[in-house]
């Protein structure tokens, strides 16, 4: 490298170090996607169960609420680990020493409500998401 070279990067060199608690530092964490996510999930199983399935449209109605269903619950576990991974930080977890083993459940509900039909499991997973966010709203205060 020249020395003007070295100069002009040593120039535009950031001078602090900043550092982050996830990949954009926005601090801005909101579990009411996980919660519309969950809804979202019981409500496709009411409609699945409300089908008969022998028209074609009810055939069609099925396959995209068991899509749509999918997709939410796995918007859960993406909400979900993203505030357990990149908010939560130690002093949070002594004030919440099982958070980790109700994460886990939860994220282990929503895979559950991906591979059934299952209203006990949708209900579940919304208290369980409910929980979660409580949890988060306590750490703000």
């Amino acid at each position: 490298m020249s020395r003007l070279t070295t100069r002009l990067v040593q120039a535009l060199a950031p001078t602090t170090v900043a550092s982050a608690h996830c990949d954009i530092p926005c601090g801005i964490y909101d579990p009411h996607g996980a919660v519309l996510a969950a809804q979202t999930v019981a409500k496709m199983v009411e409609l699945i169960g409300a089908l008969d399935g022998t028209s074609p449209a009810d055939r069609n109605k099925f396959i995209r609420c068991v899509t749509v269903k999918e997709q939410h619950a796995e918007i859960v576990k993406h909400e979900v680990q993203v505030i357990w991974s990149d908010y939560f930080k130690p002093e949070h977890l002594v004030a919440n020493p099982d958070l980790h083993t109700k994460v886990w459940n939860l994220l282990k509900l929503a895979g559950k409500n991906k591979q059934n039909v299952d209203a006990e499991a949708a209900a579940q997973l919304q208290a369980g998401v409910k929980e979660f966010a409580d949890i988060f709203w306590s750490t703000k205060k």
